[in-house]
C-alpha cells in the first residue's frame, strides 16, 4: 500500500477500494500454501540443523559442554537481537516483500556453509575414537569458517522472524469479519504448522545427523533452505505488499525528544481541548483513544506560539510538535515493556529444555523399550513440540469456544491470562526437571549401564523419564508463548507489527543472553565449593537440579511480578473507565 492510499471497510474479504481507485486483492487462506510452506521448508531447515547444534559442536568441534552451551545460547540470543535492525530496514526501506526473500536465501548460504564444515575433513578437527583420553579441538580457521555460517544465520533471522507472521497477516482484509478471524485462526494454525514441521526436523534429520552422517544430516536442511526460497517466490504475483512507509522508530524518538524539550511546560486540566490532536490521513494505524498513564508525554502535543501549522493542519516541524496519536502509540510501547521483561524470565526455563536437557539425555538410557535402537539426544525435544501440536488445535476449537460461553469474552479468557497461567506452569514444569535429574544422577552414581566418552557413567534411568518435563513446557508454550505472540501483535499500533515480532525476538534473545549469564555464574561460583562444581563436563558430579531449583525460584518471583503488571496494563483501544477492570481473577485462575 502506498503512503496515499486509504482502505475503506467493506464487507468484502478480497477487495479494499484506495483513494486511487487501485484495489487490493486480499487472498486471505488462497496465498497461505506459499507462505505456511515456505515457513514450514524453512523451519525444517533452521531447525533441522540448530537442533542438534550442541551435539555436533561437543562430537565433532570437540568443544566442552560449557563452551558450547555458552555458545549456543549467545548465537540463539544474536539472531533474536538481530530482529531489532531488520524490523528497522524492513519497515524503513525495502519492505516485509524483499526483506523476506532476502533473508531466505541468506539462511540457505548459512546452512550451506555449516553444512560443508562436516562434508570437508579439513573444515572440523580430526575424530576422536571413542578409547581416545586426548581431544584437539578446533583450529581458528575452522571456527572462523563455522562463524561465517552463524553469521549468515543471523542475517537470515533477522529478516525472517519479525516479518514472516506480519506478513501473513497482510493477506488478510482487517476491515472485515472474516478477515480479522483469518487472522485470529492464522496465528494458532502457524505455530501448529511449524511446530509439525519441527518434529519431523528432531525426528528424522536429527537420527540421521546421530547415527548416519553428519554431512548427510547437514545436507538436507541446507535442500530444504532452498526449496523454501523457491517457494516463497512462487507466490510473488498473489501476494499483498505492503511497502515501506518508514519506520516507526522514528515517531517514537520525536515524542520522546519533544516531550524533553516542554518538560517545564504545565499540562492542561482538561488534554483533549487543548492538545495537538491532528492525525495524518495516510496513518494506516487506527485512532487510538485518551489515556492517562505516563501524562507526561502529554507534553509533547502541547501547542506553543512557536508552533506553526501547515495548511493541512499538520505540525510544521514533527520534532517540536507531536500529535496526540503519536503520543498514545508511544505510550502502547510503554505499557508493553514491563510485561516484556517478564516473558524474559519466563523463557529461561524453556531454555534449559533445549539445552542443559540434551546432556541429561546423553547420559540416559536412551534405547528404547529394551531394543537397539537408541533416541538421539537432541531428538527429546519433539515431545515438548508434541504436546503443543496436540494442545493448540484443542484450544482454538473446543476449550476457547467453551470459555467464551461463559466469560463472553473474544478469546475466552484475557491474553495475560493465558500468558500467566504459562508462567505458572513453568515454575511447575522446573520443580519436576529438578526431580527427575536427581533420579538421574542417583541411578549413575548406583546403577550405571556404560560410560559415554568425555562425559562420564550413562544412568540406568530411561531417558523416557524425561517426557513430563518436555510435556509439561510444551503446554507452557501454548499459553505463554502464543498468547506473547498475539499480545504483542493486538496491542501494537498496526505500523509497528515488525516491531512488535522484533521485540517478542529480543524478549528471546534476553533469555539466552540470561541463561548463559547464569550457568557461566553457576559455574565459577560453585568450582571450588564444598560439594563440588554444580555443572561440571560430568553432570554425575555434579548438581545441576541445584541450578533447577533456582531458575524455579527465579519463575515464583517472575509470576508475582507478573500478574501486578498485569492488573496495572490497560489493552490498547480501551477508554480510560474501564482500565480499571481488567485481570483481577488472573491470581485466582492460577
Amino acid at each position: 500500500m502506498e503512503n496515499n492510499e486509504k482502505v475503506s471497510v467493506e464487507d468484502n474479504e478480497k477487495v479494499s477500494v484506495t483513494s486511487d481507485d487501485s484495489k487490493i486483492n486480499y487472498r486471505g487462506w488462497k496465498v497461505m500454501p506459499f507462505i505456511i510452506g515456505n515457513e514450514t521448508f524453512e523451519k525444517l531447515g533452521t531447525i533441522g540443523t540448530l537442533a542438534n547444534l550442541l551435539v555436533y559442536l561437543t562430537t565433532v568441534f570437540n568443544l566442552n559442554s560449557i563452551t558450547a552451551t555458552n555458545m549456543i545460547n549467545i548465537f540463539t540470543g544474536s539472531t533474536n537481537l538481530a530482529t531489532l535492525l531488520g524490523a528497522f530496514l524492513c519497515d524503513t526501506y525495502f519492505g516485509r516483500y524483499i526483506t523476506l526473500g532476502f533473508c531466505t536465501v541468506a539462511s540457505f548460504v548459512g546452512l550451506l556453509v555449516i553444512c560443508l564444515t562436516a562434508a570437508i575433513k579439513s573444515m572440523h578437527p580430526p575424530h576422536c575414537g571413542r578409547e581416545s583420553t586426548t581431544y584437539t579441538g578446533p583450529t581458528v580457521g575452522q571456527m572462523a569458517f563455522l562463524m561465517v555460517g552463524f553469521g549468515f544465520l543471523v542475517i537470515g533471522a533477522a529478516g525472517i522472524r519479525p516479518c514472516n507472521l506480519a506478513f501473513g497477516a497482510d493477506q488478510f482484509n482487517p476491515n472485515t469479519e472474516s478477515g480479522k478471524k483469518g487472522i485470529d485462526s492464522f496465528f494458532n494454525w502457524y505455530f501448529f504448522t511449524f511446530t509439525f514441521a519441527q518434529m519431523v526436523s528432531l525426528t528424522l534429520i536429527v537420527y540421521i545427523q546421530s547415527n548416519v552422517s553428519w554431512a548427510l544430516g547437514l545436507g538436507i536442511p541446507a535442500a530444504l533452505m532452498l526449496l523454501s526460497s523457491i517457494v516463497y517466490y512462487m507466490g510473488r504475483k498473489l501476494y499483498v505488499k505492503v511497502k515501506a512507509t518508514g519506520s516507526p522508530v522514528t515517531s517514537i524518538v520525536q515524542v520522546i525528544v519533544v516531550a524533553v524539550k516542554k518538560r517545564r511546560l504545565n499540562l492542561p486540566e482538561y488534554p483533549l481541548d487543548s492538545l495537538f490532536t491532528y492525525m495524518s490521513p495516510q496513518s494506516i494505524n487506527s485512532k487510538l483513544p485518551y489515556t492517562y498513564q505516563f501524562r507526561f508525554l502529554d507534553k509533547a502535543a502541547i501547542i506553543t506560539p512557536e508552533d506553526k501549522l501547515n495548511s493541512d493542519g499538520s505540525a510544521c516541524d514533527p520534532w517540536n510538535l507531536c500529535n496526540m496519536q503519536q503520543v498514545e502509540e508511544v505510550k502502547c510501547l510503554l505499557r508493553v515493556i514491563p510485561i516484556w521483561v517478564s516473558c524474559i524470565f519466563y523463557y529461561v526455563a524453556v531454555v534449559q529444555q533445549n539445552t542443559l536437557l540434551v546432556f541429561q539425555a546423553i547420559q540416559s538410557d536412551r534405547t528404547l523399550f529394551n531394543s537397539n535402537f537408541k533416541i538421539p539426544a537432541a531428538s527429546y525435544s519433539i515431545f515438548s513440540m508434541l504436546t503443543l501440536s496436540i494442545w493448540l488445535p484443542i484450544y482454538d476449537r473446543l476449550i476457547v469456544p467453551s470459555l467464551q460461553r461463559v466469560t463472553k469474552k473474544e478469546g475466552g479468557i484475557t491474553i495475560l491470562q493465558r500468558m500467566g497461567i504459562g508462567i505458572f506452569i513453568s515454575i511447575i514444569c522446573m520443580l519436576v526437571s529438578g526431580v527427575v535429574e536427581t533420579h538421574r544422577r542417583t541411578l549413575a552414581l548406583t546403577k550405571p549401564i556404560g560410560i559415554e566418552p568425555r562425559k562420564g557413567a550413562i544412568s540406568s534411568m530411561s531417558g523416557l523419564w524425561l517426557i513430563p518435563q518436555l510435556a509439561i513446557v510444551g503446554l507452557a508454550d501454548g499459553f505463554a508463548l502464543v498468547g506473547q505472540v498475539e499480545f504483542y501483535y493486538k496491542q501494537f499500533p498496526e505500523n509497528m507489527r515488525s516491531l512488535a515480532g522484533s521485540l517478542f525476538l529480543c524478549g528471546l534473545a534476553g533469555s539466552s543472553y540470561l541463561s548463559s549469564f547464569l550457568i557461566s555464574i553457576i559455574h565459577h561460583a560453585t568450582e571450588n565449593s564444598a560439594i563440588g562444581n554444580w555443572l561440571p563436563q560430568d553432570l554425575n558430579k555434579g548438581r545441576l537440579e541445584y541450578f533447577y531449583y533456582i531458575i524455579t525460584g527465579l519463575e515464583v518471583i517472575n509470576l508475582g511480578y507478573f500478574i501486578l503488571c498485569a492488573k496495572w496494563y490497560k489493552y490498547k483501544g480501551v477508554d480510560t473507565a474501564s482500565s480499571i477492570i481488567e485481570l483481577d481473577q488472573l491470581s485466582k485462575k492460577i
